[in-house]
């Protein structure tokens, strides 16, 4: 068959140059493990078997990667193909694809290269949860003023912040667990699209891939793209997240924010004026994280309203964006992590400025109801009126301003002294009293780092197990292989 000139530049050279790139090994692993099992279920002979095993491991990965695409076939399996025919001879070769498809070949491949960018992707998400654990674990007392609609708010500490982040991570990892678990299932068998009338062994194969096990109904191993739609799905909601944290991060560097100092490391200079120092590498992050959700959105929409069943939209030319999709969710994430593990917070400032702007008054308020009983209304009203007070007149003593806020509502005067209304309005009494699940004061932060600490052993568990699974496998198949 002779290919077009203009669809061989536009499609085919392309796509070959993609498959060398992303899937050269999964396929050469697919084909050792088809030879493993149909010779295992007699479909071919011990004889025959041998010989292909010989043929495929006389295959250059190393020559492959550097032939450049000519036209002479259609793609990388055909190619793969010629090379075992030339080894083996027309008659022997053809014998391993007895019981396949390229279809089934390559739903295949897909799973096996995504299930590596899904745990790729958990093991960077797990480092930057250690580095902000890290962190947290030194800022449990640092307070700082939260905000809220992008204005101060309320008292917290660094350590609350970033376990919100963390907890944050931690389900974006439960996410891509699931994904792996949905990746993980062997679509070889499934054929062209209906299976196979030959006694295959599908567990066989999967085991022999690091599969945990076959997919089910056939039309559906080829046809579906949910598995990938959901670790993209679940890719996207880590970079939107991050990309909300990495927003606070760039503001916080800012000189009249001033809360965070990146190592020089992640910082660069400006070509004229000598006093920046741009936390560019922040920049970058968010950059790729922007980039990564953008094509996560383009592989959803590249197969939406597609037909059910194979079809090129989700195949060639989509496998290409899932792997850059990955690959920039990987470097964002990576990046961010680096940054934070030399990052310094500026304890002093945080503190000097977070009682600011009425961060406290909440606090004015419940002492309130807590003491005296009244309505949280009538309390907040008190709170507001004192801090009114303070702003037409900060140099007021705190406790005849309050008696005076106080009288003018509930016309009797609540007599407090100066120190005992500072004391109340303090950003360190208002984290201490907020000893809530899952809220600022210290003691509270500590069991919840301690808690995210074992989560993230856990999680670190998981990918070990993943990465262990799929070396035993590869072993499994080089030792049947060497039984043939």
């Amino acid at each position: 068959m002779t290919f077009d000139p203009e669809y061989v530049s536009q499609v085919l050279s392309e796509n070959f140059e993609d498959a060398k790139a992303l899937f050269l090994t999964p396929l050469m692993a697919i084909h050792r493990a088809h030879l493993v099992m149909i010779a295992d279920r007699g479909i071919v002979s011990r004889e025959d078997a041998r010989t292909l095993r010989d043929a495929l491991a006389s295959i250059s990965l190393s020559e492959i990667q550097a032939t450049s695409y000519d036209g002479t076939c259609e793609d990388l399996f055909f190619f793969v193909e010629r090379l075992l025919v030339r080894a083996a001879g027309d008659a022997v070769a053809g014998r391993l694809h007895v019981a396949r498809s390229r279809n089934d070949i390559d739903m295949t491949m897909y799973r096996m290269r995504q299930r590596e960018f899904i745990a790729a992707l958990v093991s960077a998400s797990l480092d930057l949860r250690k580095a902000l654990t890290d962190l947290a674990s030194q800022h449990r007392d640092t307070v700082f003023a939260a905000h809220t609609h992008t204005q101060p708010a309320q008292v917290s500490t660094i350590a609350h912040y970033l376990l919100a982040v963390i907890e944050q991570l931690e389900r974006d990892a439960t996410r891509l667990q699931a994904a792996h678990v949905s990746t993980n299932r062997n679509p070889l068998g499934a054929c062209a699209i209906t299976g196979t009338g030959f006694p295959i062994d599908r567990d066989l194969t999967s085991d022999l891939l690091g599969f945990d096990g076959p997919t089910g109904n056939t039309y559906g191993s080829i046809a579906t793209v949910d598995y990938l739609l959901e670790s993209v799905s679940a890719t996207a909601v880590l970079l939107a997240g991050l990309g909300r944290v990495v927003q606070d991060l760039l503001l916080w560097c800012t000189m009249e924010f001033g809360y965070l100092r990146l190592t020089d490391g992640f910082v660069q200079a400006s070509s004229i004026m000598p006093q920046k120092r741009n936390p560019v590498a922040l920049e970058h992050a968010r950059a790729l994280g922007s980039k990564a959700l953008g094509q996560a959105t383009g592989i959803v929409l590249a197969v939406h309203n597609t037909p059910f069943g194979d079809i090129v939209d989700t195949e060639d030319d989509l496998q290409p964006l899932v792997a850059s999709m990955f690959r920039d969710a990987l470097r964002a994430t990576t990046l961010v992590a680096a940054a934070m593990r030399g990052a310094e917070f500026n304890v002093a400032g945080l503190e000097a400025r977070a009682g600011e702007g009425g961060t406290t008054t909440t606090e004015l308020a419940d002492h309130l109801v807590r003491t005296h009983g009244m309505p949280f209304a009538a309390a907040h009203g008190i709170a507001a009126r004192l801090l009114a007070a303070r702003r037409e007149r900060p140099d007021a003593p705190l406790g005849a301003a309050l008696g005076a806020a106080s009288g003018e509502l509930l016309g009797t005067p609540l007599n407090y002294t100066d120190a005992e209304v500072a004391e109340i309005l303090s950003p360190r009494h208002f984290i201490a009293v907020r000893r809530t699940h899952g809220g600022p004061a210290p003691d509270e932060t500590a069991r919840a780092l301690t808690a995210s600490r074992a989560a993230l052993e856990r999680d670190r568990g998981w990918l070990a197990g993943i990465r262990k699974g799929l070396t035993s496998a590869d072993a499994r198949l080089r030792d049947r292989l060497a039984a043939l």
